[in-house]
């Protein structure tokens, strides 16, 4: 592998797309929301103005917050995890995604849990902050008897609480709201779009040079903390990318290792710092975004047989000594022009 090359994904049997028309500019809107940045370019003939977008996008954010986070008490999820034995009212919007969390769930063997709050907390990754040191084996073991996915029950507008559990949305919201947030860009006449938060992006459509809207995957760090890997380089038309990796967000356990802030549901513990990163693509940035978790937690062995049997498109990025080695599911590789 000569890892100063470039690596191209394009898309096969991508959506016709139309080139928007010369005069129409290209808007860039941005802002903060649910704890990180967000970012549009956006190209809109016959849309509304620019200030008028951009209301609209921030009230579509503010909703999945008011709904889905785990770090505004008064959201429905916050009200959720508070509330006693029985059956809570909620949005229908988190019904919706804790489905699609708890199939995940289902088909992952438990790698992929959203019932996952209690073991965030813990480690000091969720809102009450972070830790000294790793919980206690007791605390760990406590947690892990208590209910997990498979304990979710989800009616029409209103989810079964079993007492004590706990939900923590975080690698699937972001993913949900970049889906919601394209949707409203169609609904209002965008014929070009890419949509991006924190580093979770969707993209349809090309910009007036008929080019379409590129997307670097960050290079993951070797446990030399140098890069490592080929640039990749995709082109998001009617496609989502999603990552995860320990590069940002880590604590440092007993022994100096890196425990990334990804945790195994299965065992309360950190996944091992073997896997640096993995890049997902998907048509909705909501499965995108979950299934890059669940592959982290299934690891360098396991996540790419279980990936590449389901047709699913992702990079691994595996630690191996000081640097690292990359791994293409079959339905990537379908799609990757090696430079």
């Amino acid at each position: 592998m000569k890892p100063n090359t470039l690596r191209l994904i394009l898309p096969l049997d991508a959506p016709e797309a139309m080139l928007p028309p010369a005069d129409a500019p290209v808007v860039r809107l941005s802002g903060t929301a649910m704890g990180t940045y967000w970012s549009v370019a956006l190209i809109a003939p016959t849309g509304p103005e620019a200030l008028v977008l951009r209301r609209g996008i921030v009230g579509i954010l503010d909703r999945v917050v008011a709904v889905m986070s785990h770090w505004d008490r008064a959201s429905d999820l916050c009200r959720y995890n508070d509330s006693p034995r029985g059956w809570v009212p909620v949005d229908p919007s988190l019904c919706a995604v804790l489905s699609a969390a708890r199939q995940l769930s289902a088909d992952s063997g438990g790698a992929y849990d959203p019932a996952i709050g209690g073991l965030v907390d813990a480690w000091g990754f969720g809102p009450p902050g972070p830790v000294a040191c790793p919980p206690p084996d007791e605390r760990i073991s406590a947690l892990l008897s208590g209910p997990c996915w498979a304990d979710i029950r989800i009616d029409a507008g209103r989810l079964w609480q079993p007492g004590g559990l706990r939900l923590d949305l975080s690698s699937i919201a972001k993913g949900h709201a970049v889906d919601c947030v394209a949707r409203y860009l169609m609904e209002q006449g965008v014929v070009s779009y890419l949509v991006d938060i924190g580093g979770e992006l969707r993209g349809w459509g090309i910009r007036h040079d008929a080019a379409p809207w590129w997307v670097d995957v960050d290079r993951a760090t070797g446990r030399d903390g140098r890069p490592g890997g080929r640039l990749t380089r995709i082109a998001l038309h009617g496609l989502s990318v999603a990552t995860s990796g320990d590069s940002n967000r880590f604590m440092t356990g007993p022994d100096g290792r890196r425990l990334s802030h990804s945790l195994d549901p299965r065992t309360g513990w950190p996944v091992p710092d073997d896997l640096a990163a993995v890049t997902v693509l998907h048509a909705d940035c909501m499965m995108a975004d979950a299934l890059a978790t669940a592959l982290t937690v299934l690891g360098p062995e396991e996540g790419p047989k279980w990936a590449a049997a389901r047709g699913i498109m992702a990079l691994f990025v595996r630690r191996v000594g000081a640097g690292v080695v990359e791994i293409m599911t079959p339905a990537l590789a379908a799609l990757a022009e090696e430079g």
